[in-house]
């Protein structure tokens, strides 16, 4: 593949650092800076060939258009709703991710709360430290024999059925691009919503936000679902529907939430988090030294390997540029700017043309 100019860039979040130690030992200028306003991002970002990012950092249509020397784009974890990357393709930037960096800290965070959830950890530890011994306040239950749903079954998905099977408990979930050979390897049984709903003692989302999973457990499934049904949430706040849920919460159809995402973080509006069956956390889901370490280190390398034209590797948008930086594609990206500068001289010239006319031969 082709080779992409990348030399400054700039790190707008506290990422781990490793990530500028490699980027310096491959010939790039890093430069710091945090926490930024959205007008401070616009203004700064026109220095700078690359952005890393994590999850504070909106990019915008307006940043990235403002970046006018942009060309990669790169998110030290695993999603990228925080940006734009349909503005991105349309200028030809490259959005990337570090899909694999976050995976093992999600998932051992999504059994925590499913163990705390299933014996009420931190509603017993705040009430020791309020001088309290009440152990019949606390009656939990066993997560042996339980069945636990699994929505979306990606990277963390497939870690937290593996670990949660060493309890005892029956796997069974739902993706609509993971095969359902591939799943029952892991021993995940995959089925229908309609189907995996009422079965469920615990449920555990594991899919990206967007349209087709938002609200994905509403009133109408919390309704389809066993009554006391527990749910977990450490993938994107939305994904279940936080009104929904505190009606659900409040009405004993849901016996417990853990929740480390929410539609707005912090959130203003603290009765969901203030419920006593809920349990949650500040979006934890990626902060181990270990997760932020891999994340930092992948994304540093995943720009340097697009530099020196090795590979593309964690680019979202990888599919509509791929084209672009592939050897043949590129000869048609030099004639364009052969042509564009032909025209610009003839349009230039003391007496210009008002037609021209271009002839190609072969491909």
């Amino acid at each position: 593949m082709a080779t992409v100019c990348v030399k400054s860039v700039l790190i707008s979040e506290s990422v781990d650092p490793c990530c500028k130690t490699i980027l310096q030992e491959n010939g790039i200028e890093v430069t710091e800076k945090h926490p930024m306003s959205k007008e401070e991002l616009m203004a700064e970002i026109q220095k700078y060939d690359g952005l890393v990012v994590r999850s504070a950092t909106k990019v915008t249509a307006d940043v990235i258009n403002a970046g006018s020397k942009l060309k990669v784009i790169g998110r030290a974890g695993t999603g990228v709703d925080n940006v734009d990357v349909d503005a991105a393709t349309k200028r030809g930037i490259i959005v990337m991710n570090t899909p694999n960096g976050n995976t093992i800290s999600a998932a051992e965070l999504t059994c925590a709360l499913i163990m705390s959830l299933s014996r009420h950890i931190p509603q017993a530890a705040m009430s020791m430290k309020d001088g309290k011994w009440d152990r019949k306040k606390f009656m939990g239950t066993e997560l042996y024999g339980k069945v636990l749903g699994i929505v979306g079954l990606g990277r963390i998905g497939k870690e937290v059925a593996t670990r949660m099977q060493s309890f005892g408990m029956r796997t069974i979930g739902y993706d609509p691009i993971t095969p359902p050979d591939v799943s029952a390897g892991w021993g995940v049984e995959q089925m229908s919503l309609e189907q995996l709903w009422p079965q469920c003692d615990y449920i555990t989302v594991h899919t990206p936000l967007m349209p087709a999973t938002t609200g994905l457990l509403n009133d109408d499934s919390f309704a389809k679902c066993k009554k006391g049904v527990k749910v977990v949430n450490c993938a994107r706040g939305g994904i279940i529907d936080e009104a929904a849920l505190l009606r659900a919460l409040e009405s004993g159809q849901c016996g417990g939430a853990g929740l480390d995402v929410f539609v707005e973080e912090p959130p203003k509006d603290r009765t969901l988090l203030n419920h006593p069956n809920a349990i949650s956390c500040p979006h934890l889901g990626a902060s181990t030294k270990e997760a932020q370490a891999r994340c930092g280190r992948d994304i540093a390398l995943q720009i340097v390997d697009v530099v020196r034209g090795k590979a593309l590797v964690g680019a979202v948008n990888a599919q509509v540029l791929a084209g672009t930086f592939s050897p043949g594609s590129h000869q048609w990206i030099r004639l364009g700017e052969s042509l564009g500068g032909v025209l610009k001289a003839c349009a230039a010239s003391k007496a210009p043309y008002s037609h021209v006319h271009v002839t190609s031969l072969g491909m």
